[in-house]
């Protein structure tokens, strides 16, 4: 197995583990950094499968703007305790 085959795979394990952890957490911000770092590493995993636009188009968009969108709109909302 070639260096580039393992850090696919590795890849490929962390994006998995990323997102079930974004599903397993109870607290938000934290499933949200779970789901932006699972973007972001799927964003590598396109990059190391050479296709470099849809790279940056899931860096851009998926990981960087809808988790600022996503810590945005948890910080406008309240607790149901604080109620």
């Amino acid at each position: 197995m070639t260096v580039w085959a393992v850090l696919q795979v590795m890849t490929l394990v962390l994006i998995v583990i990323g997102s079930v952890l974004a599903v397993w957490l109870k607290d938000l911000l934290a499933a949200v950094l779970a789901l932006g770092g699972a973007s972001l590493l799927l964003s590598l995993e396109f990059y190391l499968l050479q296709a470099p636009d849809v790279a940056i188009a899931e860096a851009g968009i998926g990981a960087a703007l809808t988790t600022a969108i996503f810590i945005l709109a948890i910080r406008k909302t309240r607790r149901k305790e604080e109620e």
